[in-house]
């Protein structure tokens, strides 16, 4: 399955904040949205994402304090993105080597999606499911 058909499914928001929102309006909208990452967009330009990892990490180093600091100085700025056009199988190497769990996806240089490894395993175990039914159908059939 590609990466596109992934999005048709599930649809393509984007949930953002700015480099400059403090962590605290982050976590808000990590709660609000019931999400694990969120795309950090200056303007058009991607230039993070901020994790529930990230801001573990944050309130770890720095305590309470860290929930005033700007989104920019926890958030990770090594973006690895994914293409339309990519198989499953090629983000869920990605995702297992980077050890990263959200990939925002670019369609000619355009943002159009985040896909979680959760929809990642939902495709894998949906493909799975189908296959063997096939072959119990198959088998029935004799």
């Amino acid at each position: 399955m590609l990466v596109t058909e992934i999005l048709k499914q599930k649809g393509g928001d984007v949930f953002s904040v700015a480099p400059g929102d403090a962590l605290s309006v982050a976590c808000a909208q990590l709660d609000a949205r019931r999400v694990g990452a969120l795309v950090v967009c200056s303007g058009d330009k991607v230039v993070g994402v901020i994790s529930e990892r990230d801001v573990v990490s944050a309130v770890a180093r720095g305590g309470a304090e860290a929930l005033s600091r700007p989104v920019s100085e926890h958030m990770t700025a090594d973006v690895v993105f994914a293409g339309p056009s990519e198989t499953v199988g090629h983000l869920m190497a990605r995702m297992t080597d980077r050890r990263i769990r959200h990939l925002p996806i670019l369609a000619d240089g355009r943002l159009t999606g985040v896909i979680s490894i959760g929809d990642v395993v939902k495709c894998q175990i949906d493909e799975a499911t189908r296959e063997a039914e096939s072959l119990r159908t198959y088998i029935a059939a004799g």
